[in-house]
């Protein structure tokens, strides 16, 4: 059931023509990225507006039941065993009522990019595969793809070419590279245009990461 939308948002100066939906990773919440703003060096004036999703708080099962802001429940510490099916389909619902609330607002899909870092790439992908209409492009951040084997299934035709930009830090001690590398590897062998990016950090972004992620949304936004 969707959920009121709570979101930190940092509208454009100029009148609002694009539309950036950023999610946050487990613990965090919207404010988390924030600050990246002005950082990926897109000036105000370009219309581009920003939108920082709150995740629901919710219990973590490896943090020992803690409640936090969480996209979805981490059973085991393994990702990729027992995936909380359930969770993920319904933090699915809140984001896509993101995306076509930016839709209602007058921006076409195709003018939104849908991010996000950890958890919140892991939606991206998810979510963004199945969108049912086109988007500029997939952001994901130190993750990896969910639910893989259902993708197959449930992916949308529209999406089927929409660039992804993949970047994970080499030393990741919480989502290995390895798993991420497993899933851009695992998306361009279904056919996905993937451009994968390392960096020498942890679980964490780099300087020179924001300004690469800059430079690909302003290529995507044509901006």
């Amino acid at each position: 059931m969707k959920q009121a939308l709570d979101a930190v948002v940092v509208e454009p100066l100029a009148k609002h023509s694009h539309s950036v939906i950023w999610l946050h990773g487990l613990g965090a919440d919207g404010h988390d990225f924030e600050p990246v703003v002005p950082v990926l060096g897109l000036a105000r004036q370009n219309g581009v507006r920003f939108i920082f999703p709150n995740a629901p708080v919710q219990p973590i099962t490896v943090n020992g039941g803690m409640r936090m802001p969480a996209w979805y429940d981490v059973k085991v510490m393994d990702l990729k065993l027992r995936e909380d099916f359930d969770g993920i389909q319904e933090s699915a619902e809140l984001i896509r009522a993101y995306i076509e609330a930016e839709i209602t607002r007058g921006i076409p899909a195709e003018n939104i990019i849908l991010a996000g870092f950890s958890q919140g790439g892991a939606m991206a992908l998810h979510v963004g595969l199945r969108f049912e209409s086109k988007l500029a492009g997939i952001l994901a951040i130190s993750t990896y793809l969910p639910l893989e084997q259902s993708l197959v299934e449930e992916a949308s035709e529209a999406n089927r070419e929409t660039a992804i930009l993949m970047c994970h830090g080499n030393a990741d001690p919480v989502i290995p590279i390895t798993h991420g590398r497993h899933s851009a590897e695992h998306l361009q062998s279904l056919g996905y245009t993937v451009e994968w990016r390392e960096y020498q950090i942890e679980h964490s972004v780099a300087l020179q990461e924001l300004v690469d992620i800059g430079v690909w949304i302003k290529t995507r936004l044509a901006l």
